[in-house]
């Protein structure tokens, strides 16, 4: 079976849709063996695709190939995350949560933290 790389990472769940994927395509965000790509190019058994999302970037090993958007689990057996890859990732997610936690934003207090607040004053 041939299947175009925009349709098979629409299968594979990566992107809700097709005409969401060809635009990361377009962006330079998908690689297929580290090449940039267009489109309508074929994806075959074994290639290695690197993914660059928001949470990181993937490389996964093409295990089947489907022109055809099912459930998740059918999806995810489309391919493979390659073991670097997903170290890498949780590492990068550990160092965003270290940073938000050393980080607070700071907002404005709702409304029941300022009742806490004049309490806390009228106690004093």
């Amino acid at each position: 079976m041939i299947v175009r790389i925009d349709k098979w990472l629409w299968a594979a769940r990566f992107y809700r849709t097709r005409s969401m994927a060809k635009a990361a395509i377009n962006a330079g965000h998908i690689k297929i063996d580290e090449e940039k790509i267009k489109p309508g190019r074929k994806v075959e058994i074994n290639q290695l695709i690197s993914i660059k999302q928001a949470v990181g970037e993937k490389v996964v090993v093409v295990l089947a190939v489907s022109s055809k958007r099912k459930g998740a689990p059918e999806a995810q057996k489309l391919y493979l995350e390659t073991d670097t890859s997903y170290l890498k990732r949780q590492l990068l997610i550990e160092k965003k949560k270290i940073l938000l936690l050393s980080n607070p934003i700071a907002t404005r207090p709702n409304k029941k933290q300022r009742r806490q607040i004049h309490q806390l004053r009228q106690l004093e």
